[in-house]
């Protein structure tokens, strides 16, 4: 299924296909677009399933390139998140860095399986994620949330796949107009 012409499909990438290096700016500016889908207000429903796309983008780049993005990176997002967010300093910093961690981690373990088996994987670093936020949070005197607090790493990992496909589609090479095979 052809998306846009010069895009190609909007599938994932196969495993003989080889990617194109990420470039720096691409990685920075998905950071920043993740960031952003964070910091967006939406009505209270929407905030109930919105999941940390900030954590989802990070989780990709931490998996496919640990090069460019890694535990200080995710550190420092973090820090970003915390200031944008209004909220204990430190608590996404904590649990940004320990997700790096675990995405570095499991990073050839994850590398092997397709993209929905994936997700089950990324699921439980996100829960791991969130679980971390609402022990900062618990220790600084909130109270509990309902149970509808692991919602948003569950969405996050339904659409893995998705930030999965359109984060590699600038990586992928340019197909050939030709038919013929070559």
């Amino acid at each position: 299924m052809r998306v846009l012409p010069h895009m190609g499909s909007f599938v994932p990438a196969a495993p003989e296909e080889i990617l194109r290096p990420a470039k720096p700016w691409f990685v920075l500016l998905s950071i920043a677009v993740g960031l952003t889908l964070n910091l967006v207000p939406l009505p209270p429903e929407a905030m109930t399933y919105r999941p940390d796309f900030l954590a989802l983008v990070l989780l990709y780049w931490c998996i496919q390139q640990p090069r460019y993005v890694g535990v200080g990176s995710a550190w420092f997002v973090g820090l970003v998140m915390d200031v944008g967010d209004a909220t204990v300093f430190g608590q996404h910093a904590l649990a940004y860095a320990v997700l790096a961690y675990g995405a570095e981690y499991f990073r050839r373990r994850v590398l092997r399986f397709p993209l929905w088996q994936q997700a089950v994987q990324v699921a439980v670093l996100l829960v791991l994620c969130s679980l971390i936020v609402l022990l900062v949070r618990f220790v600084g005197g909130a109270m509990l949330p309902k149970w509808t607090y692991l919602a948003p790493p569950l969405v996050g990992a339904a659409l893995w796949p998705l930030v999965s496909v359109l984060l590699q589609t600038p990586q992928r090479p340019s197909r050939s107009r030709r038919n013929d095979g070559f």
